[in-house]
């Protein structure tokens, strides 16, 4: 490949774009920030609070790493490709930094203020029973594969097993660095079509789920509650746990009542920290709230989009009579559905960021 003028503007172009975005001095203040609230000695007396404190460093300090190493390998390049321009070697590095910038340049899409933080993912099986509650599990699955893949951790809130196999419904607590950004167009229907496992004349089904994504605010963000506007409801805990699960009422519910919000979680190991990880959700979800009534008030069609309603899908699945995944949305679509259903979902959720 000839090395043009254009292709190493190009280049510096993207990683122009990523240090505007980053903002490296900016970007250093809030690690030196985090790392004095990190030498605190009372840090773990609050374990969570620790966890996504050193997760956010982590974040920005590989932000900012990689920026320095492309701005860093851009100049020796370019400078060895000035000396010896047909050194093959030479021309697929600059290549393949190409590549690596504009993949990189992918994090400038995220422009709202609650796209940098972790996310609650919530994923309800629809009606049918034993084959809506499989396709539910088998969702749980991908968004937990793709989290792996992004090096987020995944942890399980709150989850309701299935009557006969699947789930009727899960919570993920996602946490790493742009995990609402990345998600946020998860929200809606996702359709399956296949032929059943549960049924012996093995005839073609479609089954659906709804997903719905919330951001996981830090403290910065001021969410007023009212006590008198809350209702906590107690009860016992259902499926797989240790010796407490089971035993006392240490699961958590509490409904918001002017927006009918409700939030639950039981995975925790005592029913105080249930109900501050259940405090949690409520405060991310009346965020989220507050979010799209200024997405209606801006723009109704934007809105429209994130609203979550039954047949109106935005995705389907389908692994029977021929495998295909396709956005209704976007119109981008992947043959490979064992990958797509394995976590391979980034191109997807570029397609609906690119769009904007």
């Amino acid at each position: 490949m000839i090395i043009t003028n254009e292709f190493l503007s190009q280049i510096h172009d993207d990683i122009n774009a990523i240090r505007c975005f980053v903002d490296p001095d900016a970007t250093q203040k809030q690690i030196d920030e985090l790392n004095a609230q990190i030498d605190n000695p009372n840090l773990w007396d609050n374990p969570d609070a620790a966890r996504v404190l050193l997760q956010k460093k982590s974040g920005l300090e590989r932000t900012l790493g990689e920026l320095y190493q492309m701005e860093s390998e851009y100049t020796n390049l370019t400078d060895l490709y000035a000396l010896a321009p047909d050194d093959p070697d030479i021309t697929d590095a600059i290549v393949k930094l190409a590549e690596t910038a504009h993949k990189a340049k992918f994090i400038t899409l995220f422009r709202e203020p609650a796209d940098k933080d972790g996310a609650f993912l919530f994923i309800q099986a629809g009606a049918g029973g034993t084959e809506a509650q499989d396709w539910a599990q088998m969702l749980s699955r991908m968004y937990a594969r793709w989290a792996e893949r992004h090096g987020y951790s995944c942890e399980v809130i709150e989850e309701h097993e299935g009557d006969t196999a699947g789930i009727k419904n899960i919570t993920y607590r996602i946490s790493g660095e742009r995990a609402y950004g990345w998600l946020k167009n998860e929200i809606g229907v996702h359709r399956l079509v296949r032929i059943s496992p549960f049924n012996a004349n093995g005839k073609r089904q479609t089954s659906f789920a709804s997903v719905d994504v919330w951001p996981d605010i830090d403290d910065t963000i001021e969410i007023e509650i009212n006590d008198k506007d809350l209702r906590i409801d107690t009860y016992r805990a259902s499926g797989a746990g240790g010796q407490h699960v089971n035993k006392t009422d240490s699961a958590v519910r509490i409904t918001h009542m002017p927006t009918g919000v409700v939030v639950t979680c039981q995975n925790e190991r005592s029913q105080i920290q249930n109900k501050e990880m259940a405090m949690k959700m409520l405060r991310s979800k009346l965020y989220e709230l507050e979010m799209q009534k200024r997405a209606e008030a801006e723009d109704a069609a934007k809105a429209a989009q994130k609203k979550i309603e039954w047949g109106s899908q935005i995705r389907n699945y389908v692994l029977y009579p021929y495998q295909l995944v396709k956005d209704v949305r976007t119109g981008t679509e992947k043959t490979d559905s064992d990958a797509v259903l394995d976590g391979d979902l980034d191109d997807f959720m570029l397609a609906l960021l690119q769009r904007g």
